[in-house]
């Protein structure tokens, strides 16, 4: 059985979202996801429009995911190993950066593959969040400014 790991915010829930744990899920057997707690998101300087307790059961009733779990870190190699995860699921922005060249070398020890799904095009949570104020001066605060 090939378990399978990735991890995100998933803020905002989108179809770019779902076309990564579509495709994740299509080339493993059991599909484990880290969701970022809400300290650790404020920790890379963002702030969750949704809370985590929200946001992991979204992700969690997705068909195409097995599992939803907390993620505390940064550190999803030691997560897959965890979770004996074989294959580690990443967007294709990091693809050929110093950092995760690295991270596959460190990787490939441990026997944990990494693949690089490219992001849907046109969409992300920030584009969503933008829109919605644009359209209805909705802010992250939660308050509507008219």
């Amino acid at each position: 059985m090939i378990i399978g790991y990735t991890t995100g915010v998933y803020d905002l829930f989108h179809i770019g979202h779902l076309n990564l744990l579509k495709n994740a899920k299509g080339i493993c057997d059991k599909l484990i996801v880290g969701v970022t707690v809400d300290d650790l998101v404020q920790y890379k300087g963002k702030k969750a429009m949704i809370p985590f307790e929200d946001r992991i059961e979204i992700v969690r009733s997705c068909k195409y995911v097995d599992a939803a779990v907390p993620q505390y870190n940064m550190d999803k190699l030691r997560a897959c190993k965890e979770l004996g995860a074989a294959m580690l699921f990443v967007g294709d922005d990091w693809y050929g950066t110093e950092k995760w060249k690295k991270y596959e070398a460190d990787a490939m020890k441990e026997g944990i593959k990494i693949i690089y799904f490219p992001y849907t095009k046109g969409i992300s949570s920030t584009k969503i969040t933008e829109a919605l104020k644009a359209v209805r001066g909705w802010t992250a605060e939660g308050e509507i400014h008219h």
